[in-house]
């Protein structure tokens, strides 16, 4: 349930930052934000947040795992709304520099939600592959 509830937050965050970048500066239609907003939350909560977040760092370096999780979330939002904005529309070489800015917008979104998972989504007792190495060299 909670990862329902992580993906929603996720989805919110991301649909809000592309209807108003895309649609209401860019006229990109309101849909193919909603698409795009839809393919992109759930690739970056696999990869981004599942995989990329949970696997960076030890446990006790929350900031150094944000920030590799972030930079990623950064890059996987650029590619795929540039993508998606590619296939969808027939976009314009503008489209690229939509694509930063949300993406950027985006990643400063994932910066607090990646705290929101770290205290509610995230067990405290799960066990990364940096936690399980720093056991092994003590």
């Amino acid at each position: 349930m909670n990862h329902l509830k992580a993906l929603l937050i996720k989805f919110v965050m991301i649909a809000v930052v592309l209807i108003v970048v895309l649609t209401l500066i860019f006229d990109v239609p309101f849909m193919d934000s909603i698409w795009t907003s839809l393919v992109l939350t759930v690739l970056a909560y696999i990869l981004g947040d599942f995989l990329l977040f949970r696997l960076a760092a030890n446990r006790s370096s929350q900031n150094v795992r944000n920030m590799i999780a972030t930079g990623g979330d950064i890059i996987i939002a650029f590619l795929t709304i540039w993508y998606m904005q590619v296939a969808l529309v027939d976009a314009n070489g503008s489209i690229a520099l939509g694509s930063f800015i949300a993406a950027v917008i985006i990643g400063a979104g994932e910066w607090f939600f990646h705290k929101y998972l770290d205290g509610n989504v995230v067990s405290k007792n799960t066990r990364t592959t940096a936690d399980l190495e720093a056991d092994y060299k003590k």
